[in-house]
Order: C-alpha cells, then sequence, then structure tokens
C-alpha cells in the first residue's frame, strides 16, 4: 500500500511539473502578446497614450502618480464593458443635443464627458438631491433661472439644464483661469477648491491632495473621453446602427394650465408614457402655470413610435 501511495505521490508530482513548464511556456510575452486570439477574453495591461489632456490643458504624465491614476481610470472603464457600451450608445443620442450649447456659450467640448461621468447621460437622482444629466442641486437650478417645484422639474429638461451648467463652468473658469479646475469646482464647489488650493499653497488641481470623488474626477472624465474617441483602441466593438439615436421631435408652445396630459398626448397620437420619455421635467399628470409661462414641450414626429 506504501508503494502505491509512493508512486501516485510520484505521478502526481510529474504532472504538475508538466502543468507548471506549460502555463509558464503559455504566459504571454513581448514576443507573443500580439498574437493572442483577439475574439478571446483576455485581460491586457494598457499603453497610456503618452500625451493627454482636458480641455486643451496638458495631463502632467512623466509625474508617477499623475500616471497611475490616469491609468487607474482608463483600466476600470475600459474593463466594465457593459457600462461602456452603454456610454457609446448613449452619447450618439444626447452629444448632438449638449454640443451646441457648450459651443455657443464658448465651452470647450470636452465638458460632454463632465456629463457622462456625473450621470452616465440619464435623469438620475443622487443621495443628496442633486438631479438630471448634469446633477444640479435645487438651490443652484433656482439661482440660475430654472423651474423646480412638485409639478415641474426644469433640471431634467436637457436643452436648460445644460444651459444653466454652461453658466455655472464660465463663472468657474473666470474665478480660476483653469478649466481644468472650473471642473474640479463642479464637484467640490468654488469655494472647497479655493480653500483647498489656498491651503495647500498650489496652483494646479495636479498637485492637490483631494478626496476620493474630487481626486478622480478629472481622471475619469478624460479616460471617458479617451475611450469614447477610440473604441477600436480599447476593444469596443459595435456598428453605427446598434447606437441610439435621437427621436425627432417638433415643439409645441404651452401658456395656460393643462389639466390631463394623458388626454393632451393622445391629441398627438401618441400616449403619456411616450409623452414623459420627451419631457421629463414634467412632474405630475397636470400643469399648473398660474403664472402664464410659456413652456415648450417636445412632441415626437409622427411614425416614430408605434401607438395602437
Amino acid at each position: 500500500m506504501k508503494t502505491i501511495k509512493n508512486l501516485l505521490a510520484l505521478v502526481g508530482l510529474v504532472s504538475l511539473s508538466v502543468l507548471l513548464i506549460y502555463a509558464v511556456q503559455d504566459a504571454p510575452s513581448d514576443d507573443n502578446l500580439e498574437k493572442k486570439i483577439i475574439n478571446d477574453y483576455n485581460v491586457y495591461a494598457l499603453n497610456i497614450p503618452t500625451e493627454l489632456d482636458f480641455a486643451g490643458e496638458a495631463l502632467p504624465l512623466e509625474n508617477p502618480d499623475i500616471l497611475e491614476r490616469m491609468d487607474r481610470e482608463l483600466l476600470v472603464n475600459t474593463y466594465w464593458q457593459s457600462n461602456g457600451l452603454l456610454m457609446f450608445k448613449r452619447a450618439n443620442k444626447y452629444f448632438p443635443i449638449i454640443e451646441p450649447i457648450l459651443e455657443r456659450h464658448g465651452i470647450p467640448e470636452d465638458f460632454k464627458y463632465l456629463a457622462v461621468i456625473e450621470s452616465g447621460l440619464q435623469n438620475v437622482t443622487s443621495p443628496a438631491g442633486a438631479r438630471g444629466f448634469w446633477q444640479i442641486m435645487k438651490t443652484t437650478g433656482r439661482e440660475n433661472g430654472l423651474e423646480i417645484n412638485t409639478n415641474v422639474d426644469e433640471r431634467y429638461n436637457l436643452e436648460l439644464a445644460t444651459e444653466v451648467a454652461c453658466k455655472y463652468l464660465l463663472k468657474a473658469k473666470k474665478r480660476f483661469g483653469s478649466w481644468t479646475l472650473a471642473a474640479a469646482s463642479y464637484n467640490a464647489g468654488m469655494a472647497g477648491v479655493s480653500r483647498r488650493l489656498k491651503d495647500q499653497g498650489v496652483e494646479t488641481y495636479y498637485d492637490l491632495l483631494l478626496g476620493e470623488e474630487t481626486g478622480r474626477y478629472i481622471f475619469r472624465i478624460v479616460a471617458l473621453k479617451e475611450i469614447l474617441n477610440n473604441p477600436d483602441h480599447y476593444g469596443f466593438n459595435f456598428r453605427y446602427k446598434d447606437l441610439y439615436s435621437t427621436v425627432p421631435t417638433f415643439k409645441v408652445e404651452v401658456d395656460t394650465a393643462v389639466t390631463n396630459f394623458v388626454q393632451f398626448a393622445g391629441r398627438f397620437g401618441i400616449n403619456y408614457k411616450i409623452l414623459k420619455l420627451h419631457n421629463p421635467w414634467l412632474r405630475e399628470k397636470h400643469l399648473n402655470n398660474k403664472s402664464g409661462k410659456k413652456y415648450l414641450i417636445e412632441i415626437p414626429k409622427e411614425g416614430f413610435y408605434s401607438i395602437p
């Protein structure tokens, strides 16, 4: 029995040795890494571009701390594949709405990626109560002319919310003289960024010691910018027809109360759900409008929804 046990142990040792030799031989090297079959699922270290910028302001990638933080965000967003594909799909639908508003205000186009990391290009609500694509707080929205109440919340109106974000960013740029610091202040507040710059005796975002969220903020924006502009390089495969597209609409001006949006929608050949999809800022099934304010309600053009 002892002889059999010894023989089995010897066979096991030889088998393990063979497996280890095979594993070593099959491990990626500089020579065979590129020969891996593309359609196999493999996780690769990423080559970080030698030059990256946000709104024309270069990242100091020669700084090892900056390089590692950039590497982290590129890895996280590259290998969160389902989320990445959704960003490509939604960007095709919503960037054409955001881009002209940024351009009209003289805001660099890179700020559209700020909306991506703030909300994933969705009308979401944060634990702190910020809402919409641009995650605008109630006080900030009201200070910038948005109507916010239980009946109407214009933070959910993408065009109006983008206008408010632009106003904020222009003020921040004037205060800090840097688009990077302006973007960081969108997360931490202008007062918060000013205080940290003063306390730490530095002048740039990349020299600041910050909390987790604000410390990752610019790197996340730049990572999404890099990935969304170079899908093939980061392993994202799709056809144009896979992306979401904007449904053409026309706008109906309303300057009176609307007692029933279900009936209102029916007059345009759509149902209440579709009306709400295009006008998420309408928070109830009616519109009070005691002041006689002019609202623009978006209605999809005929033929884009199949309504029984």
